[in-house]
Parts: C-alpha cells; structure tokens; sequence
C-alpha cells in the first residue's frame, strides 16, 4: 500500500508559482516510482497573501500548514510591498510562519555541483570539493529580541532598537541540532559568534562547550563571526558544518551559497520539533523575471528532496531525485543563471521537462 503524505503548497511571489510547479511535476513521478501518495493542499503567504486578505500571513495559512506532513514554500516578496510598514511586509510572514510552527533549526547546504564549479567567481582550486552545511537558529536571536522598534527620545532624534537574545535551553536546542548533523557528516562542527565583545555570544560558546562533552566524536572549534566570513572566501574547504545565531546565520549561509556560484541552485530545510518542517529554496522571489519562464526550478527541485530526506524520511527518493538532476546538468541543460559555453539554454518549463525525461527513465 502506497505511503501516503499530505504536503501544503505556498507558491508566494514572483517566480514562486513558475517553480512550484516543476516540483510538483517531480513528485508526481516519484509518487509512481516509489509507491507514495501525496495530497497537495494550497495556501497563500507573502505578497499574493497581502493582496487577497491584507496580511502577509493569513491565519487559515497557518491552519493549513499544521494539518500536514510537510511544507513546501517557493519564495516570497518584491519590490511593489516595499513601502509597507515592516509588520505588513512579504518577509513578516515568513517570520511568522517560522515562529508559528516553531521552526528554530534552518539546514542551508552549500555543495559545490561538478558540473557547474566553473560557475564559482572564485578560483576551481579553492572551491573544488567544499560541502559545507549552515546550521542557523532561526527564532531567536534580534529578528525576534524585545525590545525592538523606532522610538522618539527626549532629545526629539528617533531611535532604532533591535534585541539580540538568546536563552541557555534556545542555544542547547540548536547545538543539539548542529552536533547530531555534523555526526553524520564529517564530525567536524564550528561554532560561529562574537563572543569577543557581546554578552549574548559569551553565553552561546559556554553553552556550545558544554554540549561537546556530550558528542565526543565530533570536534568541536570556535570561530569569531568576522574570521569565519574570511575564512569561507580563503579556505571554504576547512568547514564541514557550522552552527551559528539567527543574523549570523543569515549573512554567512548566503555568503557561503555564492561559493557555489549560483544562489539559484540552492536549498534549505527549516525544521522544529514536532517533527514538521518547511522546505524551499534560499534565492528570492525575482520579480524582475516573474511569469517570463526564464527562472531556474533545480533549487526547488533540490528543496523538495530535502523535504522527503528530513521531512518525510524518504531517502531513496531524495537520492534518486538528487542524482537526476546532476543527470540534467550531465546533459547540458542550464538555465540563463547558469549558462555557459556549449551548453544547452532552457526555460523554467522546458528544465523541469528535461528532469523529469531523467526520472522517468
């Protein structure tokens, strides 16, 4: 009897629908090859949440993501919401979906792909080989601190505050996270702060020292989150997983997904608790290209096998759908982010055709 799942969609903005639907072209494949059963139930976030019901993350959304196995989120937000007040925005609810399913662990791979290491800005010899995994702590931390805000002072002046804050069991949850991957890595974890000059990072490095005690196959080393930048465009080689608080997180997994050298390639798992997760890929909505079939779904694509990896426990079929789509690249398809010399320009629909060509052999 086939195994059965209940996935809900959140196409969002700009290209999001375009690649939504390559993925689940995909998993109508993989239901047959693999004797599983998905139901697919739809709901809106972001800009398209804005524009039907005024907020970017409508409580039926929210319902709708718990009743389910998995979430599968293609991107989020332009330009024509920017002038909104910042709890009106696309990316608050992102936030809110986050904080709503207390997903407090993101999973940002960054694996350099054979076929497109010349796709890199940085030299083959320093990228060749790097496969780093971000591990980011994603509700805490200033995007969620209070105080925050724009206050008046008694000076008259404006003043912006923003909270960085992290509990003992906040930073003991994710480490707990970070060490268990790097277990099933290379047994390598590095820990990212600034513990140098913020109380904050003081207490997550006593923290992450203590959780060592409990992992002692894995090697555990402390970086300062300037160094570490450094680090990653020096010698990206020497990290295997590095775990690090939310704003950190944010900058260093985006910086360590251009060593790749393309962000469209790209996918990331946000996971809580409960075991429910949220899937989708790191680059952002493109407005700018947007309904012109020009964008790349393998970073989608590559989200979705991570959602069947950790979300559904489904390796086999994630390996199968990850060694496809290093087939279609065999093959020489690319997308214009990707494109190079001899190889084969295609469009959004006509990528997602060529990768289920593969799968379906």
């Amino acid at each position: 009897m086939a195994q059965q799942y209940r996935i809900t969609l959140l196409p969002g903005d700009g290209i999001g629908p375009e690649i939504m639907a390559v993925a689940v072209d995909v998993l109508k494949v993989l239901e047959k090859k693999f004797d599983l059963q998905f139901e697919f139930q739809e709901a809106l976030i972001g800009g398209a949440a804005i524009e039907a019901t005024g907020e970017p993350l409508p409580a039926a959304t929210l319902d709708i993501c718990r009743n389910s196995d998995a979430v599968l989120l293609a991107a989020i937000g332009g330009y024509k919401w920017d002038s909104l007040p910042s709890h009106l925005r696309p990316e608050a609810g992102l936030l809110g979906l986050r904080a709503g399913l207390e997903l407090f662990a993101n999973l940002r791979p960054a694996k350099i792909i054979p076929q497109l290491i010349d796709a890199s800005t940085l030299k083959r010899e320093i990228v060749e080989g790097v496969d780093i995994m971000v591990v980011r702590e994603l509700t805490g931390g200033i995007y969620f601190g209070k105080p925050k805000g724009i206050f008046d002072t008694e000076t008259g002046e404006k003043r912006g505050v923003n909270t960085m804050a992290y509990t003992e069991s906040e930073i003991d949850r994710i480490g707990r996270v970070a060490f268990e991957t790097a277990r099933k890595r290379q047994g390598k974890l590095c820990s990212v702060d600034k513990a140098n000059v913020l109380e904050v990072s003081q207490l997550w490095r006593d923290r992450m020292t203590k959780l060592a005690a409990q992992y002692p196959d894995v090697e555990l080393t402390h970086l300062y989150v300037d160094n570490a930048a450094m680090q990653l465009v020096r010698a990206p080689k020497q990290f295997d997983t590095i775990v690090t608080g939310n704003l950190f997180g944010d900058i260093l997994s985006d910086a360590a997904a251009m060593l790749t050298g393309s962000i469209g390639m790209l996918p990331s798992a946000s996971l809580g608790a409960s075991g429910l997760g949220v899937f989708e890929p790191v680059h952002g909505s493109a407005p700018d290209i947007a309904g012109l079939d020009k964008a790349n779904p393998l970073a989608q694509v590559l989200s979705t096998a991570m959602m069947l990896r950790y979300g559904l426990n489904q390796a086999a079929a994630a390996d199968y759908l990850e060694k496809g789509v290093l087939q279609v690249l065999a093959n020489g398809a690319r997308t214009g982010d990707i494109m190079s010399s001899g190889m084969q320009l295609l469009g959004c629909r006509a990528m997602g055709e060529a990768l289920i060509q593969v799968l379906e052999k």
